[in-house]
């Protein structure tokens, strides 16, 4: 089931972001750093949508749509809504969490009247990525680097 973000779901995201990305540290130069900014997830509510899947009354995945008109990194086209922090428990992997939540972020950019969604990954996302590109998402450039790790960024034309 998906639902919007609240305020007192910030430590159950805080913890499947984490878990999520823990198999990812040996290739971040800065594995604190990189976990201090991944705790940083319902900071995106601020400026944009939190999205949250829950699994029989248990968050299992999460991920962040910034709208059209919010601000975003500046390696986005600012009139582009973007999918941010993709997140999905291990332990709920393999079940289309991470594609339904995708999915949802489509729906939204669609109801903004936008022509393009984007994101950022890494090709060390062997899950994330391939999904995205089996999606109809397709890379359009580099990104920087997040601590040693390259990054690009995939748009994907909406209808």
């Amino acid at each position: 089931m998906l639902r919007d973000y609240q305020a007192t779901d910030a430590e159950a995201i805080v913890r499947v972001a984490l878990a999520a990305f823990a198999e990812f540290e040996p290739h971040f130069s800065d594995w604190p750093l990189f976990n201090a900014n991944v705790a940083k997830m319902p900071g995106l509510a601020q400026t944009g949508e939190i999205i949250v899947a829950e699994d029989d009354g248990r968050i299992v995945g999460a991920v962040a749509y910034i709208g059209p008109k919010a601000k975003k990194p500046a390696f986005f086209d600012p009139a582009w809504p973007v999918i941010r922090m993709l997140v999905v428990d291990p332990a709920a992997r393999g079940k289309g969490v991470g594609r339904q939540l995708t999915e949802e972020c489509l729906r939204r950019a669609e109801r903004d009247q936008a022509q393009v969604i984007a994101l950022h990954t890494t090709p060390i996302m062997t899950v994330a990525l391939p999904m995205y590109l089996r999606m109809g998402f397709v890379k359009t450039g580099e990104a920087p680097d997040i601590l040693g790790v390259p990054y690009a960024v995939y748009v994907k034309t909406l209808a």
